[in-house]
């Protein structure tokens, strides 16, 4: 990364670099958790539940954090580079959470299980969706070139609104959903603190830890991507263009 005044990060390096060990560190805990308490993976039985938690973890929470990042850490790529590969992450993180969506419908379905009762259902539900509408405006207003630069500049500050606070859903309703597997799964060893609930709980403060992380960053005004020269010049001719206001009128 270039710490020049004009791509300024400071120690901005470092707190990436941590959010990738807390998301690494998550995912390895889940992966753990599930092989080694819950037995491992499958797509049929009472294993394909599994899915569902690591798909989730991978796709709505590190996936999603990871593309909110991208505009920090690719300072110095073009716009459109950039932009490709936020697309390219949100919709991996969506493919993912599919897949984990489904197992745990199929789950519940096998094994009689009632669906979309629970409110950890409700709000990760609900957050996926919202996921989808996010990304398919964020395609329309970002990547369709007849949308004129007003609209961008004004959808702007609420996409990456809408970004940070829907992984802060996903956080939430992982929170959600652990607690209530373990609630299932050792209802009467919770409380007595068994090795399982560690390391259940260790995931959960993980997550949060992540999220935390991932939202300083994003939060950081000097931390922002600044445009570059290149960018600048193209941004004034293109509002020139589609809007007929000429870049020396005040």
């Amino acid at each position: 990364m270039d710490d020049s005044p004009h791509q300024n990060t400071g120690w901005m390096p470092y707190w990436v670099a941590l959010s990738q060990i807390l998301g690494v560190a998550a995912l390895a805990v889940t992966g753990t958790w599930l092989s080694h308490y819950r037995g491992g993976f499958a797509w049929s039985g009472n294993l394909q539940f599994n899915v569902h938690p690591l798909c989730m973890v991978l796709g709505m929470v590190f996936l999603c954090g990871d593309a909110l990042l991208v505009y920090r850490v690719f300072r110095n790529e073009t716009k459109k580079a950039t932009k490709i590969l936020h697309g390219v992450l949100h919709i991996l993180a969506l493919i993912i959470s599919l897949v984990g969506i489904i197992a745990v419908f199929q789950f519940h379905k096998s094994s009689g299980i009632p669906d979309m009762y629970s409110l950890h259902s409700w709000c990760g539900m609900a957050t996926f969706v919202f996921y989808i509408l996010q990304w398919i405006l964020g395609f329309v207003m970002f990547f369709v070139p007849e949308v004129g630069f007003t609209y961008k500049a004004k959808f702007k500050p609420m996409h990456v609104f809408v970004g940070l606070s829907l992984l802060v859903c996903a956080i939430a309703s992982c929170l959600l959903g652990l607690t209530e597997k373990l609630f299932f799964s050792i209802p009467k060893d919770y409380s007595k603190m068994p090795p399982e609930g560690i390391l259940a709980n260790t995931l959960g403060l993980l997550l949060v830890a992540f999220g935390t992380v991932v939202g300083y960053i994003l939060t950081r005004d000097e931390w922002r991507r600044q445009p570059l020269p290149e960018e600048q010049a193209l941004s004034i001719d293109f509002k020139t263009l589609t809007e007929g206001e000429s870049p020396c009128e005040p």
